[in-house]
């Protein structure tokens, strides 16, 4: 039975109510498996070699969840798994995975996640991932997911990440390999402050003819935290890339971003954007004229900016 604080961050990592949600389920509380249901096209094991999960969706399925979220409510607890996903061609799914660390104690409290994914041609994957702590002990609240794609002829991913609150330490990586006319969207958010610390990593690589990608990364520094983005996109055949990558900063905070982008073929076309600034001072009058305290208007941007 789950209790009311993993019950709580269910809901803000996988917008499972009382721990319920339609379609496949797997519940992984502090290193162990807490619940498990198939659907009807869709069926959840754990493997045999590792500590992990494979999720195998069969060909054509349409209109079905996955929900794998992580718990971790054990002080001290270190975690790592291995989730390999197998979507079969024509598919149209949506999986939402999340981590969400409650740490009141004075040790590190750590998940590494490592999922695999293989999109077969033409299936569509929507796949959103949320990381959040909470807990009033001094030990540290640290994920560090990699996350992995491998995109046949056809198909298409959708990839949301976010990082909202009370992580203190983060290094994410995320690779994709994109076939013949396949495509990933990576839309990447987060917030951090005090003295946290947040790292993305992430190579996307266009080998197909007519791949396609756009990297769209918002974020949002305050205190004396820290950000580093490093994307990187390739093209080895024509193709199409775009990466913007978009942040605030704020109080003692720094932010660095290094987009790259590296055409290996006549026909491959890539951009890159980056831009880091403060909150314009005409936005927070604006706000503030229309009745809103300086504190109201700044949030207000804030939560249009990473929307």
């Amino acid at each position: 039975m789950l209790n009311d604080i993993q019950k709580h961050i269910l809901e803000v990592v996988a917008g499972m109510k009382d721990g319920q949600a339609e379609g496949a389920v797997n519940i992984r509380s502090d290193g162990k498996k807490a619940f498990r249901s198939n659907s009807a096209h869709i069926t959840i094991e754990s493997k045999t070699d590792k500590d992990g999960i494979d999720v195998r969706v069969e060909p054509f399925t349409k209109g079905e969840q996955v929900h794998i979220p992580v718990v971790l409510t054990e002080g001290g607890f270190q975690d790592k798994v291995y989730n390999d996903f197998f979507i079969g061609e024509g598919a149209d799914v949506t999986i939402v995975a999340g981590c969400g660390i409650h740490n009141c104690s004075s040790c590190d409290s750590e998940h590494d996640g490592i999922h695999t994914f293989y999109v077969g041609k033409n299936a569509r994957v929507v796949y959103t991932e949320t990381h959040y702590g909470e807990g009033e002990g001094g030990g540290k609240r640290i994920l560090n997911p990699e996350t992995v794609f491998y995109l046949e002829e056809g198909a298409h991913v959708t990839l949301e990440t976010t990082q909202i609150k009370g992580v203190d330490d983060t290094k994410r990586y995320t690779k994709a390999v994109v076939g013949k006319n396949a495509e990933i969207i990576v839309q990447e958010k987060l917030l951090t402050h005090g003295s946290q610390y947040a790292e993305s990593e992430m190579d996307v690589i266009l080998d197909g003819e007519g791949s396609r990608t756009r990297v769209i990364s918002r974020s949002v520094a305050q205190d004396d935290s820290e950000q580093v983005f490093y994307p990187r996109v390739q093209g080895n055949a024509p193709c199409f890339g775009h990466v913007s990558c978009d942040s605030i900063i704020m109080g003692s905070s720094k932010v660095r971003s290094i987009p790259e982008i590296a055409c290996n073929h006549v026909d491959a076309s890539l951009i890159h954007e980056a831009a880091i600034g403060k909150i314009a001072g005409d936005q927070l009058l604006k706000l503030m004229t229309l009745g809103l305290t300086a504190e109201e208007a700044e949030e207000k941007i804030l939560e249009g900016f990473l929307r």
